[in-house]
């Protein structure tokens, strides 16, 4: 009787009746390769659907995106302003108002920020700190990397300061500050009303410009801002600019709940 079985030291052709060919290791190896090359083209196809995924070298990036939509939203605005000028223009020819009812809504457009303001300002301008910079002061450790760049509550410190100080108006970069006007950053990118700044960072208010020094030096907020600048380098500059006109606010305003003041 023949052994079904292969016996120790036999090598089996494995062409026998009822048994699959064995794959040898190589053979396996070179068609999962071929299988995965054709799989990543299939992909690659699928994904281009025919057009130039590579943009000249490089896939568009995230940053290039946001800076598209931010000149998009400047150019909105613009356009809004001066189609929301026509209007006016239109409605004061003849909107039935009494002159005493077109000044109060004149002061009320002022206070809103909507309208443009000029006076004497006061400008501040923030910046981050050279990126090889070191501790200038013995007994302050090395910096962190968050230590050398404009936070959002550096921003929001110096906002508040000028507010509190009796501004009548403030713009940062160039826009107008109304009172749903939200300064945010991500990283340390400053996003205003739906556009993107990088620093330095400039804020300019009209107002009395001793006024507006001492509510800069009395900010808590701004004397630990101060620590940094004298440590690491942060910038911060001051300056009084004179007579300024700031621009109108443009943009929409979405309110969800609002009542007149008493």
């Amino acid at each position: 009787m023949s052994n079904s079985a292969d016996s120790p030291g036999t090598q089996s052709t494995g062409s026998g009746p009822g048994r699959r060919p064995r794959l040898r290791p190589v053979r396996m190896l070179t068609a999962a390769v071929f299988a995965l090359a054709g799989l990543i083209f299939f992909t690659s196809f699928n994904t281009a659907k025919g057009t130039d995924i590579r943009q000249d070298g490089s896939l568009l990036k995230l940053s290039d995106l946001i800076q598209q939509r931010s000149r998009k939203n400047k150019d909105l605005d613009e356009s809004n302003a001066a189609l929301r000028g026509n209007l006016e223009s239109l409605a004061e020819s003849d909107d039935g108002s009494s002159k005493a009812q077109d000044r109060r809504l004149s002061g009320l457009e002022k206070s809103a920020g909507t309208q443009k303001l000029t006076g004497h300002a006061l400008s501040v301008t923030l910046n981050d700190a050279p990126p090889n910079a070191t501790a200038k002061l013995p007994g302050y450790p090395e910096p962190q990397p968050d230590y050398l760049v404009i936070h959002q509550q550096d921003l929001q410190a110096v906002v508040n300061a000028l507010w509190q100080g009796g501004a009548q108006g403030i713009k940062v970069m160039d826009q107008r500050l109304i009172s749903t006007s939200a300064v945010r950053c991500v990283g340390n990118t400053l996003i205003l009303q739906g556009r993107v700044y990088s620093p330095p960072y400039k804020i300019t208010a009209i107002g009395d410009p001793d006024k507006l020094q001492q509510a800069l030096a009395a900010s808590k907020a701004i004397q630990t801002y101060m620590v940094y600048v004298n440590v690491y380098g942060l910038g911060w500059k001051v300056t009084d600019d004179g007579t300024v006109t700031l621009p109108g606010y443009s943009g929409t305003v979405d309110l969800h709940y609002a009542k007149p003041v008493q």
